[in-house]
């Protein structure tokens, strides 16, 4: 039997058709016509390519010529002949952006509950919602701010982070209250080739803690401390533990507008320390302080996993993740200008009225 002769595979194509073979979310026709390709550029015969990729020899060669013509574009999908579509598409994106009729009781449409209400199959209602971007069982919130100081406050956070006073310290501070000592039910079955870690569904309550946290901007190191509560006895206490952490140094705290921060207690002891000003996020705006990016780490890599039988043993658990951190931690890079934040915080008018 003839051996074919050696594909050429075109300059850069070589590259782009591994990162193919490799990549999960291509289609599998596509990487498997990658492989046809790769290995006739290799000088492999049609017979040899289609034993190890698992196809016919015919389909070897009608690839191999496909990508000879035309190319890395020859191997996508060729429109196909055949009888022309029946159904209206506008229809069914207009029935897809039309909210379902009461009688139906639901909110949003689904494919099957669609295609019952236009007498069509489901998979082609979900065919038209992929050429067409929709979802509709997808939802996002948003939330708009009422602070009619909105603007000043942007700008004035915003620039903490971009452009920070010379010779001074920026602090995020926030915090996280209600943490739960969840205790698991039965101990975490560790992680195995092909099987996950799991833990059961259910627990038992130990108590809470509130993580207090004050991220250091130029560095990302964190000052921490777990107390019980969180009034302001207790923010004044994490308050002055910060100012002891950062002696003689002038201090701006980025915070949010939750009420201990303002309480009269606080604005006393700030007049007697005039080295330290709060600098407060704009309400319903709080996602401006870089700690909560914070937050949202150690949550995922420390607690939301961990299963602990007391208070004592949660608080540990949080200050060797934070000990950890101070060791390899790195600045937060703030990439947004005031300008395109104010441009989506603020509620366009519709109207004068």
């Amino acid at each position: 039997m003839p051996i074919a002769a050696r594909l050429e595979v075109r300059g850069k194509d070589k590259s782009t058709l591994r990162s193919w073979v490799r990549a999960s979310g291509i289609r599998a026709g596509l990487a498997q016509r990658a492989r046809i390709v790769l290995l006739a550029g290799d000088g492999h015969s049609n017979t040899e390519i289609a034993t190890w990729v698992g196809v016919s020899r015919p389909t070897v060669i009608h690839w191999r010529d496909r990508y000879a013509e035309g190319g890395l574009a020859a191997l996508a999908d060729r429109k196909r002949s055949g009888r022309p579509r029946r159904i209206d598409e506008a229809q069914v994106v207009a029935a897809t952006l039309t909210p379902p009729p009461e009688r139906l009781g639901v909110t949003h449409w689904s494919s099957r509950l669609l295609a019952a209400e236009l007498g069509v199959g489901f998979a082609t209602v979900a065919r038209i919602w992929r050429n067409w971007d929709l979802q509709p069982w997808r939802v996002e919130t948003f939330k708009f701010s009422t602070d009619p100081e909105l603007d000043a406050k942007v700008r004035d956070v915003v620039g903490l982070y971009v452009d920070p006073p010379q010779n001074a310290v920026v602090l995020c501070i926030d915090e996280k209250s209600q943490v739960q000592a969840l205790q698991r039910t039965a101990p975490i079955l560790p992680l195995r080739p092909g099987l996950p870690e799991k833990a059961t569904h259910d627990y038992i309550r130990n108590g809470t803690t509130t993580l207090f946290a004050a991220l250091e901007v130029a560095t990302g190191k964190v000052v921490d401390a777990c107390l019980p509560r969180h009034r302001h006895q207790e923010f004044l206490r994490f308050l002055k533990q910060v100012a002891k952490a950062y002696p003689r140094r002038e201090l701006h705290i980025v915070c949010d507008n939750y009420a201990t921060h303002k309480h009269p207690t606080v604005k006393a002891w700030l007049a007697r320390h005039p080295r330290i000003t709060l600098h407060f996020t704009p309400t319903s705006e709080s996602w401006l302080n870089l700690v909560e990016i914070f937050f949202g780490i150690i949550t995922r890599q420390a607690i939301r996993r961990g299963s602990f039988d007391s208070v004592r043993e949660l608080v540990d658990a949080i200050r060797r993740f934070i000990d950890g951190w101070n060791e390899r931690c790195e600045p937060f890079i703030w990439t947004k200008d005031p300008d395109t934040i104010l441009a989506k915080a603020q509620r366009k008018k519709t109207s004068d009225t």
